[in-house]
């Protein structure tokens, strides 16, 4: 398997990116997206299909949507069998009040954010990745 699997080498290496774009979370019960929906992820579920798009593609569509987000992106190539990466990560954020959604993918973790507590979710991960470099040290 590729990727990092060292939970304090992805600690120390996550670089969190935050992307300017707003998230939104749609549902579809009949599992089929309206024309003009290029979602960034979809998850099929019993009840329906769940679509992470551009709250203005939503917007657009006309298509009811949910949980207006920012996207942190873990830069790091993390390995989809590391153990304990993403537990730490929104710990941190739990700890602060702060609710993450987070979804691992072939590269990298992402996680979405409430679009108002963002900018505090990314100083406070920078913040545990640098308390990481200097524990090394």
């Amino acid at each position: 398997m590729s990727g990092e699997r060292d939970h304090l080498q992805l600690q120390r290496m996550m670089a969190p990116q935050l992307l300017p774009e707003t998230y939104v979370y749609c549902t579809f019960p009949d599992f089929q997206l309206p024309d003009g929906l290029t979602p960034i992820c979809t998850f099929r579920e019993a009840e329906g299909l769940t679509a992470i798009v551009e709250r203005s593609q939503a917007e657009r569509a006309q298509v009811p949507f949910i949980f207006e987000s920012r996207l942190i992106t873990l830069t790091v190539h993390s390995s989809l069998d590391a153990i304990g990466f993403l537990a730490t990560t929104s710990t941190c954020l739990a700890k602060a009040g702060i609710p993450c959604n987070a979804i691992a993918a072939y590269h990298h973790d992402h996680l979405f954010i409430p679009v108002g507590r963002a900018q505090e979710a990314l100083t406070l991960l920078q913040a545990l990745s640098a308390d990481c470099v200097q524990a090394a040290a």
